[in-house]
């Protein structure tokens, strides 16, 4: 996916995200949501507080 698909996914510009990738600026907590929920990975991960991608929740336990 290219960083234009991914910026227009998350409904902002091409170059914040490009900032974002590049370390310069730091998501806000909803746009470190939506960057998880995109990614399929946890806050924890993208906040490299955890090396698992994914928590594991009782939903995905169950199925």
């Amino acid at each position: 996916m290219r960083q234009s698909d991914v910026a227009n996914l998350l409904g902002i510009g091409v170059r914040t995200y490009q900032y974002y990738e590049g370390d310069e600026h730091r998501p806000d907590y909803e746009m470190l949501i939506k960057l998880a929920d995109l990614f399929d990975v946890s806050t924890d991960y993208l906040l490299g507080r955890s090396q698992e991608r994914l928590v594991e929740t009782r939903e995905r336990a169950d199925t």
